[in-house]
């Protein structure tokens, strides 16, 4: 017999591998008087449709390290009754995965059970034993040795597969947007819930932090796309808290949002960070007016109020006398607002810059529409694709990095001394950048989806 011919030879105890699954080094004891496999899994939940299921759950791969988890899919083959060897029967879900051991591979069954007491996270029953293995109960590890090591090695995010996601929404609006996030996701295969962030309800504990929606609980996601509108940006926040608090992994966090939206502070955020912008002034008193125009320049000046959002609440006051009658009405009204410099060599344009992930994937020039000195496209204003400078490209980037935000619309102002930024937004539009420019900005999204959600490897521990 060649060493080719050689039958596979199991010990009662094996390191193995589930590829399939991102788990590149396990332990499992190896069973025959157990008919199928069983794989250690907690927080099990099915989703997608009702022809195609999946299911979705965490795996501990190491004994006693409860800072390693695996988050998984896979589609369900299966749901049966099976009965432990303490006599008690569970219904499990069935999926199907490969095994690897001895340098061998091969498609097996799987029952999906919270195994976290036990000391082999894997149980390998008869029917995953092929018919020209051997198994030697008196012996252990007769197959390659394997490590736990892994786990604390960036080849532990390399190993994981491509999987189906579940992913949420937070999204109020049936737009363009919202449904192009939808299309792309669910043609990469994943599933996509949009959520409407005000009907979502929460349970605040130390213990079991939840979310509830509709009357229930819900599920674990692994990840959320927030798209808040600036009316709800409060509660909206408390509810990406939420999520953050649970461990889901959310494209832009509650406090780079909430900075964001608050262009008082997001103004001095970029000014302590040495990002160009138009010269800005903001006081409380109506003693002050005259200061704050004369910080600004005499005119023309732009008169913004804080909670302003596509264009709307944004006056450009030709002179000193009509941006003191502004800054009057603006008064009586208690708004809060920012007085600006205008940037008259932008004549009427500016740069949305769209940075995904630490990338600019799109930018476009929009041009107002008539005598309107605002370029938003909400207000008419006309977009093109356009090539950005360095020095365009860093702000953008420098900016959403500032706000800690994975997707973020960045403004610019082109100026005689360089970029100047207004805003950074963050929920941006994707109509018209997508149209503008023919990039597939949502693509780009759930690339960087896909690679945040692999898992971190975790920090070894002394004499492990």
């Amino acid at each position: 017999m060649t060493e080719s011919d050689t039958p596979l030879r199991l010990g009662w105890e094996e390191w193995v591998a589930l590829p399939g699954l991102g788990l590149p080094a396990l332990k499992a004891k190896v069973d025959t008087g157990a008919r199928t496999s069983a794989l250690h899994a907690f927080d099990i939940e099915t989703f997608g449709s009702i022809n195609r299921p999946k299911v979705r759950f965490a795996v501990h791969p190491v004994p006693g390290r409860t800072d390693l988890t695996i988050a998984c899919s896979a589609p369900i083959k299966d749901r049966r009754e099976v009965t432990s060897s303490n006599g008690e029967a569970e219904l499990r879900y069935v999926i199907e995965t490969d095994l690897a051991v001895g340098g061998t591979s091969t498609p097996i069954e799987v029952t999906l059970t919270d195994r976290g007491t036990m000391a082999y996270r894997m149980l390998l029953g008869r029917q995953a034993i092929q018919s020209d293995w051997v198994v030697a109960p008196a012996e252990s590890f007769c197959q390659e040795k394997l490590s736990y090591d892994i786990y604390s090695t960036a080849r532990v995010k390399q190993a994981a597969p491509k999987r189906a996601l579940r992913i949420a929404v937070l999204s109020r609006e049936d737009n363009y947007s919202t449904r192009r996030l939808v299309a792309e996701g669910e043609e990469r295969g994943h599933t996509i819930e949009v959520i409407d962030t005000t009907r979502c309800y929460m349970a605040i504990n130390a213990l079991a932090p939840e979310i509830h929606y509709d009357g229930a609980r819900l599920p674990r996601y692994d990840a959320v796309i927030p798209r808040i509108g600036a009316s709800v940006t409060s509660y909206g926040t408390a509810v990406l808290r939420q999520f953050e608090t649970i461990g889901t992994y959310c494209v832009n966090g509650s406090a780079g949002i909430t900075a964001s939206r608050d262009k008082l502070h997001a103004h001095q955020l970029l000014a302590r960070h040495k990002i160009g912008m138009p010269q800005t002034a903001f006081a409380a008193s109506p003693k002050d007016t005259d200061n704050i125009i004369g910080l600004v320049g005499s005119g023309p000046l732009i008169i913004k109020l804080l909670e302003s959002t596509q264009g709307k609440g944004v006056v450009l006051a030709e002179t000193k006398k009509a941006a003191q009658s502004v800054i009057d009405a603006f008064r009586g009204l208690k708004a809060n607002f920012l007085v600006q410099s205008f940037v008259k060599e932008a004549a009427g344009e500016d740069i949305r810059c769209l940075v995904v992930d630490g990338k600019v994937v799109a930018a476009m020039k929009r041009t107002a529409g008539g005598d309107d000195f605002r370029s938003n496209l909400h207000r008419g204003g006309k977009a093109s694709a356009v090539r950005i400078t360095k020095a365009e490209r860093e702000a953008a980037l420098k900016s959403a990095k500032l706000f800690g935000l994975g997707l973020a619309g960045v403004d610019l102002l082109r100026s005689e001394d360089g970029p100047k930024l207004l805003e950074v937004n963050s929920s941006p539009g994707l109509q018209g950048i997508e149209e503008a420019t023919g990039k597939n900005v949502a693509a780009h999204l759930f690339d960087a989806i896909e690679k945040h959600v692999r898992p971190q490897p975790v920090r070894k521990r002394r004499g492990a």
